[in-house]
């Protein structure tokens, strides 16, 4: 795997990549409003960093299923501020988590050096501003939208037709102009699936994998870790987030997007080793 050019700043895929998350939103389903202050979002920055954190995602909209958009100026309200403020002072790269163009052009310029889009750039100008931008960009499967993803989700395969998914929008920035090797996949846990969707995911990732590009997973405390260990509220999830982590990791994932850094970064590190003298 490469390394990643993330406006200077780079990502080793040579080893497993910890994404800490950095929620500058008062609604998010499991920090919702922890880190909606500056002062306080910045404090959680350094602290993700000490922890482990190879990459910081910033994100000024909550995805989770019934949230409520905001606007253009309200997102960039969140987020701009935030990345100015750290970019200069942490060594790692900076993501922002939008689907909008204009806040993905805005976050660049204040530091960010790479695009999470749970999109994969089909929004307004998402594909443009991406590739004028040249930095990294994570293209995401959603079936249908947030608000209303969880309401009846389907599919007759859902590992063929998220791979499917993925690999067109891997054409369609090819064909807009963006090197294939800015490219990262995300599955999308918990985005427009059941239980049994994210499990047979999960568990049949290698396929995703095959599509010979970085994959990033992200299943930090979500409904998916509560459905298998009886209900569990958010606040319990960690043991099941730290075994997906290990099973995505021994499945050729490249990056794990989590909440909770430091154990993350322990036991990736830790599968890693053993992945590693195959």
């Amino acid at each position: 795997m490469p390394i990643l050019d993330c406006a200077g700043k780079s990502i080793d895929l040579d080893r497993p990549q910890v994404m800490g998350i950095l929620n500058v939103t008062p609604d998010s389903f499991s920090d919702g409003g922890d880190f909606f202050n500056r002062d306080r979002a910045l404090e959680h920055a350094f602290k993700l960093i000490d922890e482990g954190a190879d990459i910081l995602d910033v994100g000024g909209e909550s995805t989770r299923p019934g949230a409520t958009a905001v606007s253009e100026q309200e997102e960039l309200d969140r987020v701009v501020p935030v990345i100015q403020a750290i970019a200069a002072e942490i060594p790692v790269p900076i993501s922002i988590d939008t689907n909008k163009a204009s806040v993905m052009r805005e976050a660049v310029a204040a530091g960010a050096g790479l695009i999470n889009d749970v999109m994969a750039l089909q929004g307004d100008g998402a594909m443009a501003a991406a590739q004028a931008l040249e930095v990294p960009v994570c293209l995401m499967h959603m079936q249908g939208q947030p608000r209303t993803m969880q309401q009846a989700p389907h599919y007759e395969d859902v590992v063929a037709e998220v791979v499917a998914f993925l690999q067109s929008r891997v054409e369609a920035c090819l064909s807009a102009g963006i090197a294939r090797h800015r490219l990262i996949l995300d599955p999308g846990f918990g985005f427009g699936k059941t239980l049994q969707h994210n499990l047979t995911l999960l568990s049949h990732l290698e396929q995703v994998c095959a599509l010979q590009l970085p994959v990033l997973v992200g299943v930090s405390r979500k409904s998916m870790i509560g459905g298998v260990l009886d209900n569990a509220p958010v606040d319990q999830r960690l043991y099941g987030g730290l075994a997906c982590a290990v099973l995505a990791v021994e499945r050729g994932a490249g990056i794990i997007r989590t909440h909770d850094v430091k154990p993350t970064a322990d036991v990736i590190r830790m599968a890693q080793a053993v992945v590693s003298t195959r």
